[in-house]
């Protein structure tokens, strides 16, 4: 089985686990904040992700954000990089924009992603050159107007860095068409690689791989843009993230950074 087959079947697998438990009585515990939740739901997708994965590459190396699984990407080799819940404050509230990701990386490029927004029964695959949404090629949207941008904040970490992310919510308000905020980064990079959002903006340094890896695939295999707020392409490690249809990347970098300064 190819690991883009693989990536697929995983993330399939661990959506069902989820979206079994989605409105359902649930034991939340919270993590590093109050609003930082983990439930049961989460380590039983990840185990059923991980156990796929395992299945066809025995010697997997798993990235993870639940329990003790790698948390960062080695710089060589294959890993795999897994969130079995992101948007878990939008699952535990039962909304449904939350999706299961699996992504497969060899030496920092990402081979396959797959995001699946299971409440929504949508599918987001990218492979190394296409992305598409439930089997039909998708693309970012062709909006060149700043004042016409639709632009998402994501990545909100912790209170010691509210007021930056109030800046920033503060800013885009006055610097772009409109504003959105959905709590889910993989739905809302998705959502920039099918054109409904015209770019997706975030300060925070060093976002975690499982929130931006398999979002950052589809963009770009979308033919999108995503780079740090220096504007230098997008790795893992960066500082801040810029992801938009790449018809005035370098103007929302720009207007970000300063933002957030």
């Amino acid at each position: 089985m190819t690991r883009h087959d693989t990536a697929y079947e995983a993330a399939i697998a661990g959506s069902e686990i989820a979206h079994e438990r989605f409105r359902t009585e649930l034991d939340v515990a919270t993590k590093n904040s109050k609003m930082d939740f983990v439930t049961e739901a989460d380590t039983e997708t990840q185990h059923r992700v991980i156990e796929v994965v395992r299945d066809a590459y025995p010697d997997a190396t798993i990235v993870g954000e639940e329990e003790d699984e790698l948390k960062s990407v080695p710089e060589d080799g294959n890993a795999w990089v897994i969130d079995p819940i992101d948007g878990t404050t939008n699952f535990v509230r039962g909304v449904p924009l939350w999706t299961t990701t699996v992504a497969a990386v060899r030496d920092h490029e990402t081979v396959a992603a797959v995001t699946v927004v299971p409440a929504l029964g949508e599918t987001f695959v990218a492979d190394s050159t296409d992305a598409t949404l439930n089997d039909e090629p998708i693309s970012v949207s062709d909006q060149a107007d700043l004042e016409r941008f639709v632009v998402a904040p994501i990545l909100r970490y912790g209170s010691e860095r509210d007021r930056q992310f109030g800046n920033l919510l503060r800013e885009s308000i006055l610097e772009f068409g409109d504003l959105r905020r959905f709590g889910c980064a993989q739905v809302t990079l998705a959502m920039v690689a099918r054109g409904t959002l015209d770019a997706a903006v975030s300060p925070q340094p060093e976002p975690n791989p499982w929130d931006t890896i398999a979002g950052i695939a589809l963009v770009e295999r979308a033919g999108g843009v995503v780079t740090d707020l220096e504007g230098n392409p997008w790795k893992p490690g960066c500082e801040g993230l810029v992801a938009s249809n790449g018809s005035a990347h370098d103007e929302i970098v720009e207007r970000v950074r300063a933002a957030v300064a």
